[in-house]
């Protein structure tokens, strides 16, 4: 019966599962490209600069950035790779180091990473060589600088520099390299400070043996919980701290927790505009059907029964609407993503990007029930309003 009554009102019914639609298709693009943008910027935070995991001295994070050559961590990192569960790639030991650059007259700080080039080759797959090479084929006394130091440096593949820093027990180190390449990320911030040589030619300039810490890459990002967990149990508490990259990407987690609002704000303007739009459509069909209404009571309908008439009305709007809105969503995401999104260098970045829409099966159902939770709320009211009519009035309507 209440599918037979929309029918009746073809246009309304399709005016109002239109909205539906819309709002749902809205709904699954914006999440879409959204959810695309936070699993790309987790990707290419892993696969540029942080690994799944990272093992460190415990307090290192905390207390040793300013002293970093007191949290040594051992040369061999077989210790960590033995104890993590499987679907370990790879473990790479880093060194950090800072000083002085010099080329020529011009001189500027920097921030360095002393790697095991092959080791680090699978963890740094999203840094982007922009010139010369990469350090995997390079000569030994060879350094990788980013993009905006090697700018404000003037420096180009195939020049010489000098690295000047404090070694470990306090004296003076120099070493001279040859740029092997240029490199980029996705935060301009890191490619302005960074370098990153051979961690045996980091050890030299600081006279230290050892590394600062282990990156851990994974064969599954969802496997980084199970893993720290295995690891913690295995590497004793007090040489061993094991930590997520999660707990480290802090441009990330923002990035994360402002996109996800503007998400949970769009949620409720649809969810808004069709609690109207149904609520509208539904009490226009009240009105319109007081007089059958009346009837019906009259022959003994009871008002439990007109309400859940008009109810399942604006269920079977939503069930349609949600269904029709979810495959929609779909297709126009795959087309959009064929043909990508061209999008300029957000804040923080130095290049534009192609985005992509990206539905998982969760975006998918919340926004099917969004289309069902909000007609079924938008048709309590016209339904409740039909139900305690007044029969004599309801069958005097329009008489």
């Amino acid at each position: 019966m209440a599918a037979r009554n929309l029918l009746r009102q073809r246009r309304r019914a399709l005016l109002a599962l239109a909205t539906v639609v819309g709002g749902v298709v809205a709904y699954l693009l914006a999440g879409g490209f959204i959810h695309w943008i936070f699993q790309d910027m987790r990707e290419s935070t892993i696969h540029s600069q942080l690994g799944h995991i990272q093992i460190t001295r415990p307090g290192y994070f905390r207390e040793g950035l300013g002293d970093p050559y007191r949290y040594l961590l051992p040369t061999d990192t077989g210790a960590a790779g033995a104890a993590g569960s499987g679907g370990v790639r790879t473990v790479a030991p880093r060194l950090a180091f800072s000083g002085l650059v010099s080329k020529g007259e011009d001189t500027i700080s920097f921030v360095g990473e002393g790697i095991d080039p092959a080791l680090e080759a699978p963890i740094t797959r999203a840094i982007t060589i922009v010139a010369g090479r990469d350090l995997t084929g390079a000569p030994p006394e060879s350094v990788l600088l980013g993009e905006g130091l090697a700018a404000n440096l003037g420096a180009q593949p195939g020049d010489k520099v000098v690295l000047l820093a404090t070694t470990a027990d306090g004296g003076i180190n120099a070493v001279e390299l040859e740029v092997a390449g240029l490199f980029a990320t996705i935060t301009k911030a890191y490619d302005d400070t960074v370098l990153r040589a051979p961690i045996a030619v980091a050890r030299q300039l600081m006279r230290v043996e050892g590394a600062t810490s282990w990156v851990m890459l994974l064969d599954d990002t969802d496997a980084t919980a199970q893993t720290v967990s295995a690891l913690g149990t295995r590497l004793p508490a007090d040489g061993f701290e094991i930590i997520p990259w999660s707990d480290l990407a802090d441009f990330y987690n923002k990035t994360v927790e402002l996109f996800s609002r503007q998400v949970g704000v769009v949620r409720l303007l649809i969810a808004f505009i069709v609690v109207l739009s149904i609520s509208n459509t539904l009490s226009m069909a009240v009105i319109e059907r007081t007089g059958e209404i009346g009837t019906s009571m009259a022959i003994g309908v009871r008002r439990r029964g007109i309400l859940a008439l008009f109810v399942s009305e604006g269920v079977l709007l939503g069930i349609a609407g949600g269904v029709i809105g979810v495959l929609a969503g779909y297709a126009l995401g795959a087309l959009i993503s064929a043909i990508g999104i061209p999008m300029p260098p957000p804040p923080g970045m130095a290049r534009g990007y192609t985005g992509q829409i990206a539905i998982p099966p969760a975006l998918a159902l919340d926004a099917f029930l969004l289309a069902f939770v909000t007609t079924l709320a938008a048709s309590i009211f016209p339904a409740w309003k039909a139900s305690r009519m007044n029969i004599v009035d309801a069958l005097r309507h329009q008489r």
